[in-house]
């Protein structure tokens, strides 16, 4: 336990000083900042379209360092040290999927305190956005941790990450939005479902494409 927290902390600090940790955060603020600009300043229909801009700014700020997650300890061989003191590419990759989530999961969510403002959104609307980003960033962290990990070593990885991680992530874009709007609930149990089957799987998945890498 004590290695996979070392893991972890190691790759959040390397977010953080590597600015992995300030670019989604940045970035979401200015889709926040430039949407109202894009679509005039009504406040109604800021209120019904702004809640989908900013789960489209979430996945893409997901998305911003994933070529960083797992190529460089590749090129630098951390992930055969690790092999070598008999830690699992699974455990490994769980460990991963944590530090980024943190990396950038509450980060967006402390954003989309302001962003809401931005947008029009009111208390209701925001009380949801943020059980949604609760839900499902950790999804969204795995989602993208595998992708890295299959992509490692590639030449071009980051754009073709994007071409694989964008379509896998449409059903939690769809969630995610629709739980803004619906009147029940079903949106948000919907998208902590699937969140929690990619996080489930995702350690599994990664651990094998990290192994198949390395053969």
């Amino acid at each position: 336990m004590s290695a996979l927290l070392d893991i972890a902390w190691r790759d959040l600090r390397r977010a953080i000083g590597g600015g992995a940790f300030w670019l989604p955060l940045v970035f979401f603020l200015l889709v926040a900042t430039l949407f109202p600009f894009a679509i005039g300043p009504d406040p109604q229909l800021l209120t019904r379209v702004g809640g989908g801009a900013l789960w489209t700014a979430a996945l893409l700020a997901a998305l911003l360092p994933v070529d960083r997650l797992v190529a460089p300890d590749v090129e630098a061989g951390v992930l055969d040290q690790y092999a070598v003191r008999g830690i699992s590419e699974e455990a490994v990759a769980a460990a991963k999927i944590g530090a980024h989530w943190l990396a950038f999961g509450p980060p967006l969510m402390l954003a989309a305190l302001p962003a809401s403002a931005l947008l029009a959104l009111d208390g209701h609307a925001l009380l949801r956005l943020e059980a949604g980003l609760a839900l499902g960033t950790p999804g969204l962290a795995a989602l993208a941790l595998t992708v890295s990990a299959l992509v490692s070593g590639q030449r071009g990885g980051s754009a073709l990450a994007g071409l694989l991680l964008l379509p896998l992530a449409v059903p939690m874009l769809i969630f995610g939005a629709g739980a803004l709007t619906g009147p029940e609930r079903g949106g948000l149990y919907l998208l902590g479902a699937a969140s929690l089957l990619l996080v489930a799987i995702a350690p599994f998945a990664a651990g094998a494409a990290i192994r198949a890498g390395r053969g």
